[in-house]
């Protein structure tokens, strides 16, 4: 008792103290991890990209050269831009349209059957994503199965789909539907029951219910799946380059030939951190407006 008079703090806040210190300990080699994994990787391609163009002078020089090439109206890396947040965009769309039924269903309809249902769409995710979009061409391509089976039944052949825009689209949908499904299932498992139940007793049609109780709390779980999708998707390579057939050049392609046949690793860099720049605003937006308390079940 005469310790604590004499540093005044109660022993509660003390205790706490204790605690937060020994929480730091045991977080030191993930903070260590993220540091050398994470941080130091994006501070380098950030000094990179204030680096001469076409050079390896990172952390010698500084200009501002690459973002005026990036810059430059005559410069069609905006079209690559455009094209990378357009998918992203009808992806997430098109993924919550699909996703939203087949969650409601693993929360209220599928009853023991959902961890089956769960299994069959983690499934493909031990499949590598390259195996799977190739598997896709030899389906599609001509004289493939879909246009080979056509032409067994007598007709003149499957459609020529592949290789455009909507494969891209298709594809990405195809890749990304389990990172849009489980935090929107997640989200749909945290409507109380008891409230739905409540409010059909009051008078309340099943369209108002789902406007007034179930979209609004379970919001949280479909923002971040939302979210989640659109950074996977608006930095997606494999799908424009394998069922697109680079028809379409996205922004990442631009990223990869400038760090790689062009050599303009600076040029690289500076695409890089304007598309994380992009990505870190609307992420930091959204996460602003989530719940992550209730979320994580701390109340």
């Amino acid at each position: 008792m005469a310790d604590i008079a004499a540093t005044g703090l109660p022993a509660e806040r003390k205790s706490i103290s204790r605690r937060l210190s020994t929480g730091l300990r045991c977080a030191i080699p993930a903070i260590l991890f993220l540091i050398g994994g994470f941080l130091a990787p994006l501070v380098t391609v950030a000094a990179y990209a204030f680096a001469t163009p076409k050079s390896f002078d990172v952390f010698r020089s500084f200009t501002l050269e690459n973002f005026a090439t990036i810059f430059d109206p005559a410069n069609s890396v905006w079209v690559s831009f455009a094209w990378s947040v357009a998918f992203a965009i009808l992806t997430v769309v098109l993924l919550a349209i699909v996703a939203y039924p087949i969650a409601y269903g693993l929360t209220r309809l599928f009853g023991r059957w959902a961890g089956l249902v769960s299994v069959l769409f983690v499934f493909p995710l031990f499949v590598s994503e390259n195996v799977r979009l190739y598997g896709w061409v030899l389906f599609f391509i001509k004289n493939g199965v879909l246009d080979g089976s056509i032409k067994l039944l007598g007709g003149a052949g499957g459609p020529d789909i592949l290789f455009t825009p909507g494969m891209i689209a298709f594809g990405l949908v195809y890749v990304y539907l389990p990172f849009m499904l489980f935090p929107m299932t997640l989200g749909l498992a945290m409507v109380p029951r008891d409230l739905v139940d409540a409010a059909s007793d009051l008078g309340a049609g099943r369209m108002m219910i789902w406007r007034e109780i179930e979209l609004p709390l379970a919001m949280p779980g479909i923002l971040i799946g939302m979210l989640l999708t659109f950074v996977l998707a608006v930095g997606a390579v494999a799908e424009a380059k394998i069922l697109g057939g680079q028809s379409i050049i996205t922004i990442t392609h631009d990223i990869e030939i400038a760090f790689t046949y062009a050599q303009n690793w600076p040029l690289g860099s500076a695409l890089a951190v304007l598309l994380m720049i992009m990505v870190s605003v609307l992420a930091l937006f959204v996460m602003s407006r989530l719940d992550l308390d209730r979320i994580l079940g701390r109340r």
